[in-house]
């Protein structure tokens, strides 16, 4: 009897756990949040397309919840820039200040932070902004607040957001760059950081400085590539109408660039060509030489089309456009869902 007992103990152990591997095994990708209801909170085993939506999948651990650090005088472009980048790269954003009251942004903007110091949730990566950035990085219990946070996986600055990482000692003994007015300070008070004075933004791996203002929406572009991948990088930037990035165009002292190529080039040549398209339209599909990426010629507007796995691509939208070839490895059509109607090649 008591055998028997065992056996049934390590059976239903040996359930659970397969189980629980399961579980861990569905659960690497997920749809990015697109606010379809269901989508955003199905888990599956591999990288594909989301059945219910269409769009690409994610990986689950891509998805981060980041912390802005606000002081009052905060400079707008500083912070305003990399919100509009984390929040359309499907990040989950919040601001922090010391003590929540209304802050003024260069003395115009007035902002009501959504937590302070001491209710703050937990976040993946804290993020730090120029504008009166000595508000913060001269306060002791900002920089006290700072050095408690637990598992932090990045932190983010743009312009003398620096200063307060600098205070907090995360920058002692690394490379890292800030505003270029107060390239000096930050040289003189803190030796023990190596300060680049024409780097656009610097990758310790960990931790991101970039220089001030503007760079911080290539700064935020850089870490959404980082984490999510270029295509999700690229479509942010395309969205943003942000013409000003050159991609990689940084100093990164890390092995994990973003920056490799998917597919070469001269394959992607495989899909040019004119292809039937909805309301019995026709697209041209051709190479975009300069960007190293296809586009779609629709109603004469050009539209990039991003290289996600195999003959996998995806839209501004992240939607799927998956090529269809024949038993002669030939490329007849495209459709955009798996199972749906095919789009011919017509040339």
């Amino acid at each position: 009897m008591i055998r028997q007992l065992l056996i049934s103990a390590i059976i239903l152990a040996t359930i659970q756990a397969k189980s629980q591997n399961t579980i861990t095994s569905l659960s690497k990708y997920v749809c990015p949040p697109c606010g379809g209801g269901i989508c955003d909170s199905i888990t599956y085993k591999k990288l594909g397309t989301c059945p219910h939506c269409n769009m690409i999948l994610t990986k689950k651990e891509s998805i981060k919840t980041i912390a802005f650090y606000l002081q009052d005088g905060v400079e707008v472009l500083d912070f305003a820039g990399p919100m509009e980048v984390f929040a359309y790269a499907g990040y989950k954003v919040f601001t922090v200040s010391k003590n929540q009251k209304p802050i003024k942004s260069q003395g115009i903007l007035t902002i009501v932070p959504d937590y302070s110091i001491k209710n703050a949730p937990k976040a993946d990566i804290l993020a730090f902004f120029g504008g009166n950035s000595s508000a913060a990085s001269k306060d002791k219990s900002v920089i006290k607040w700072v050095k408690q946070q637990k598992g932090i996986e990045y932190y983010f600055s743009v312009c003398t957001g620096a200063f307060v990482l600098a205070e907090a000692e995360l920058l002692n003994n690394k490379v890292a760059t800030t505003f270029h007015d107060a390239i000096e300070n930050l040289e003189t008070n803190y030796p023990k950081i190596d300060v680049k004075k024409e780097a656009r933004f610097v990758d310790n791996g960990k931790i991101i400085t970039t220089a001030g203002i503007s760079a911080g929406i290539d700064g935020a572009l850089h870490l959404v590539a980082k984490l999510k991948g270029i295509n999700t990088a690229k479509r942010t930037a395309y969205y943003m109408e942000y013409d000003n990035w050159n991609i990689g165009d940084g100093l990164i002292l890390t092995k994990d660039t973003p920056y490799k190529e998917t597919i070469n080039a001269s394959n992607l040549k495989d899909f040019e060509g004119k292809y039937e398209y909805k309301n019995e339209k026709q697209i041209t599909i051709f190479f975009n030489k300069k960007e190293n990426t296809l586009n779609a010629l629709i109603d004469k507007i050009n539209y990039p089309i991003y290289h996600e796995y195999n003959d996998v691509f995806s839209d501004v939208t992240n939607h799927a456009i998956i090529f269809k070839r024949n038993k002669t490895n030939t490329i007849i059509g495209y459709s955009i869902n798996e199972n749906e109607k095919i789009f011919k090649k017509i040339d």
